[in-house]
């Protein structure tokens, strides 16, 4: 038979869709005239200066942050028949649009190369132009947020390693310093645990349920 899955509205989104917000305040203040303080420096050296061995591992968890990886997903979602998912990440991939615009332009900070000075410049990393906020750790954070619910058992953990490594790995190739990929996670949290919050997301409690049977079905409404 098949099952009936329930979808529900957590606490625990509204409370990481406050927090994200919050971290992304805090970022905003502390980067608003543009400048890098000498800790996050230090943060951004730490990370940058790691031997360039790195490099070719780290690159392929870069692309998890490229646009198009929301309609990936989208497209994935709707073959493994999760149309409130597929909904999810387009509707994320708009958000980040939005949302990293609109950041932009209320604060601007530009890349490493240009607000550090003499860095180590991997691939075809610009040295200037806008880097607050990241827009790879806005959109992979978003994606975490809305994927994971989907997820069985230990599988949910791995959409959070992959947002560390891509903040990480963004820095490691100088194109972000910390706040930018930190507020970054915290606008996508914002925006995915938002979107949970209005479409819901799978009851974890159906994972151990049996499927139900005809007589135990919800009855359709007259």
């Amino acid at each position: 038979m098949a099952r009936v899955e329930h979808y529900v509205r957590r606490r625990s989104d509204v409370i990481a869709a406050l927090c994200g917000l919050a971290v992304l305040g805090v970022g905003m203040l502390a980067v608003r005239h543009g400048s890098v303080s000498d800790l996050e420096e230090g943060g951004f050296r730490a990370v940058n200066d790691l031997p360039g061995f790195l490099y070719p591992l780290l690159w392929p968890v870069q692309q998890l942050g490229v646009i198009v990886v929301g309609p990936i997903v989208a497209v994935i979602a709707l073959v493994a028949r999760r149309p409130r998912l597929a909904v999810a990440a387009l509707a994320v991939t708009a958000l980040k649009l939005l949302s990293e615009r609109g950041v932009k332009a209320l604060v601007s900070r530009q890349r490493p190369g240009t607000s550090v000075g003499d860095i180590h410049a991997r691939g075809d990393v610009s040295l200037g132009g806008e880097s607050f906020v990241s827009g790879h750790a806005v959109l992979a954070a978003a994606l975490a947020c809305v994927i994971a619910p989907y997820l069985p058992g230990r599988w949910r953990l791995v959409p959070w390693v992959l947002i560390g490594l891509v903040a990480f790995g963004r820095v490691y190739v100088g194109a972000h310093n910390p706040l930018d990929v930190v507020c970054g996670a915290g606008l996508g949290f914002a925006i995915g645990s938002g979107l949970n919050l209005i479409l819901g997301v799978p009851d974890p409690s159906d994972a151990s349920a049996p499927p139900a049977t005809l007589s135990e079905a919800p009855a359709a409404p007259t």
